[in-house]
């Protein structure tokens, strides 16, 4: 930004400047063949980026005229040499009106609006330019009664003055105004028409971009294509068909609209028709095509159409990495990822989506950061990619360095990258940057405050997701189906119980919002965790629909906190029913028979796994030092680290017992003795995780732990233990929430 303040300074001293030395060519000698050929060849070396070179000429010119100052200021503006070019500006013997409307168009260009009003407001003389670049300028950075403010102030307009603004209208959605300025004149050429009518179209206004059509005095091919491509992308095909077939004159673009719009409405065989009817076909009619292959799923003939293209774009490119990537065929994506001739932004960001979607958070990083030693501008779409790996894998270091880089490249914290950020804060345990994060975002969607809600909920900070939700009333936000999700579950983790019932069977009055699946949920395992596991089942019992695995999973977890074998019997039986391969229920249940002390029937369910081909997902804990991410399994023997690892846990184990700390032996699911039984749950992948982060991560500072499965109880109670023997905060994310070790107590409350 170039404070304003500056042009003023420069604009007083040029009011005291004496008058030009005689030999000065900007005071005589205008036309002077030598220096017309300077001013020449300085334009040519700045049209070609030779920065340099126009400089080394400019400064060797003994003479110089207006025009070559402005030859040098439209360079450096054109180079993106924004500084250079104001400075050059304030060294002007005697600007001229181009001289100001360069540097007024630099500034606006650059997003440095404030400067280019100071600017505008210095100019002795404006001209129809000056006024079009204020008005365009403002318009497409959505400040439209601005642009409106200096449209009024021209005092000519010009064509391009009435076509700036009515476009800015429609470019904003303000289409009634665009109308009415549209109809306080009567000499529209067929830009303006169209232009409105796009409006329409684009809005969705089809009958009023139809009674536009029908009145133009003159429709050119573009006015036909703007009603047949609006038609098809509404769904109306006979429609858009009629005016194809009734277009006087058709082009490429009439024939891709039938043919995207035949695509996008699923009838791929008239697609297709229509397509080898086409008489010319450039890379978009094509594109087209195959993008219409890929949308069903049809990727061997969009890999055949696209291979005899003779006309291949970027986009073609993309269209295919896209494809792939959404089929989830990683190596195909990632093979015409590397075969590209040329990437652009989009190329990149597509890659990077389909690591991240298909689980590759090593890939993802590693690309990410091979997009930024290639010079690659990152878009949003790429942050919001990263970020969210981050957030997979709790890359906490890796996240805050990208929210640097975001405010760096310049973008607003708007609601896309916003609610990545949040997103990975919470997932990364950072409650209190997320909540930054929240209060800096420029705007805020219901994704933004449901995210704040079920992040606090997940983290069992019920009192923080219930003021959020408090304040999200106070707005034009709705709450939503999700928001009461997650509000119902921040209760349920909270042990808010009450008060979960009492949002529940009033969400539908107080909100619009009538109780699925997942608030049902949500419920069960409210009252379940609360020991009110009578209440909870005769709730699945009188609801309006079949209960499923999910909410029969929250029963039986609740069997197992509460000991009741019987019950959860009943629970899992019936998850077998539904979800057969279901793993984690199979163990949930041996968990409580094991507890109970039933090795017979715990022995029963390993026999039942094996029987109906059922694997144990096994369970992996990482945590990120220093920028890597580190991941243990259980009795982990391969990390470099493993003999100083072990050799703490020993130590840790004994300071643990003298604390009062007893292993939870009734949580291993074989029937042998206690010592070999605390040998085994010493050694699970989450503690080699936590004292690996004691003994490498600073004090003062978090250790943050991922665990793919439900933390065990024995891993639950041990880091109460150490959270007070060591002195530090712990955060462990399992599969089912956060819980936060401080002091020898959890943020759970022993609720999970």
């Amino acid at each position: 930004m170039l404070p304003s303040r500056h042009l003023r300074s420069a604009a007083r001293q040029r009011s005291h400047r004496p008058p030009l030395a005689a030999g000065d060519a900007s005071s005589s000698g205008r036309l002077d063949p030598e220096v017309i050929r300077s001013n020449k060849a300085i334009t040519a070396h700045m049209r070609a980026g030779r920065v340099a070179d126009a400089e080394r000429l400019f400064a060797a010119m003994p003479r110089r005229s207006t025009s070559t100052y402005n030859a040098m200021l439209a360079g450096y503006a054109a180079n993106g040499r924004l500084p250079l070019a104001a400075s050059l500006f304030r060294a002007i013997p005697r600007p001229d009106t181009f001289s100001y409307n360069t540097l007024l168009h630099a500034l606006a260009v650059s997003s440095s609006l404030a400067d280019a009003r100071g600017l505008f407001d210095e100019m002795p003389v404006r001209d129809s330019v000056t006024y079009n670049v204020m008005i365009s300028s403002h318009a497409n950075h959505g400040l439209v009664s601005l642009a409106r403010h200096y449209f009024d102030l021209a005092p000519e307009k010009d064509a391009v003055s009435w076509n700036g603004m009515l476009a800015a209208y429609v470019r904003n959605g303000r289409v009634e105004e665009a109308r009415g300025l549209f109809n306080s004149r009567t000499e529209w050429d067929a830009i303006s028409w169209n232009a409105l009518m796009s409006g329409y179209v684009q809005w969705g206004k089809m009958s009023e971009a139809r009674e536009l059509f029908d009145r133009m005095p003159g429709r050119d091919v573009v006015s036909w294509n703007i009603m047949v491509s609006g038609y098809a992308r509404r769904g109306d095909m006979v429609e858009a068909r009629r005016l194809f077939d009734a277009a006087p004159v058709r082009d490429v673009f009439t024939w891709t609209a039938v043919v995207s719009g035949y695509a996008q409405n699923g009838m791929l065989e008239e697609a297709r028709r229509v397509f080898d009817a086409m008489p010319e076909r450039n890379a978009v009619s094509w594109n087209a095509m195959v993008a219409a292959y890929i949308q069903r799923r049809m990727m061997d003939e969009a890999k055949e159409l696209f291979n005899m293209m003779p006309c291949r774009n970027v986009a073609s490119w993309n269209t295919m990495l896209t494809g792939y990537a959404q089929a989830g065929m990683l190596e195909e994506a990632k093979a015409v990822f590397d075969t590209m001739p040329q990437k652009d932004a989009v190329s990149w960001a597509a890659m990077l989506a389909a690591y991240s979607q298909g689980g590759c958070s090593e890939e993802t990083l590693q690309l990410f950061i091979e997009m930024g030693r290639c010079g690659e501008w990152v878009n949003r779409s790429a942050f919001a990619c990263v970020l969210s790996t981050c957030a997979d894998i709790a890359a906490l270091e890796c996240g805050m360095q990208l929210h640097g880089r975001l405010i760096r490249a310049g973008y607003g914290v708007g609601c896309f990258v916003g609610n990545a950020l949040l997103a990975m804060y919470f997932k990364c345990g950072n409650m209190e940057d997320a909540r930054n994060a929240f209060e800096e975002m420029e705007e805020r969607d219901v994704v933004s405050w449901n995210t704040m809600i079920a992040g606090y909920a997940r983290h069992g900070f019920g009192k923080e997701a219930l003021e959020i939700f408090d304040m999200m009333r106070t707005t034009s936000t709705k709450p939503d189906d999700i928001t009461l999700v997650g509000v119902l579950a921040a209760c349920s983790h909270s042990g808010l119980v009450e008060k979960g019932i009492s949002y529940f069977y009033s969400m539908h009055h107080d909100f619009g919002v009538t109780a699925k699946p997942e608030h049902y949920t949500c419920m069960i395992d409210l009252l379940g965790r609360a020991g009110r596991l009578a209440e909870a089942h005769d709730l699945m019992k009188d609801m309006p629909f079949e209960p499923d695995s999910t909410m029969w999973g929250a029963l039986l977890g609740a069997s197992r906190i509460h000991r009741n074998p019987e019950l959860g019997r009943s629970a899992a039986e019936k998850i077998f029913e539904l979800e057969p391969e279901n793993a984690g229920m199979y163990v949930l249940l041996s968990n409580i028979y094991a507890s109970s002390g039933k090795w017979r029937d715990a022995r029963k369910m390993r026999v039942m796994m094996e029987e109906r081909g059922v694997k144990k997902v096994p369970g992996f804990s990482w945590i990120e030092v220093q920028n890597k991410v580190h991941t243990f399994s259980a009795g982990d023997c391969v990390h470099p680290e493993k003999e100083k690892i072990y050799a703490f846990l020993e130590d840790l184990d004994m300071r643990m017992k003298k604390a009062g700390y007893v292993s939870a032996t009734d949580m291993v699911l074989h029937d042998v003795e206690e010592e070999e039984k605390e040998h085994m749950l010493k050694y699970h992948s989450e503690k080699l995780a936590v004292a690996y982060g004691i003994l490498n991560i600073p004090p003062g500072r978090p250790i943050r732990v991922i665990k793919n499965l439900r933390v065990c109880g024995d891993c639950h109670n041990a880091f109460k233990y150490i959270s007070a023997i060591e002195g530090r905060l712990i955060l462990l994310r399992d599969s089912n929430r956060f819980h936060h070790f401080r002091g020898g107590s959890c943020s759970c409350g022993d609720y999970w």
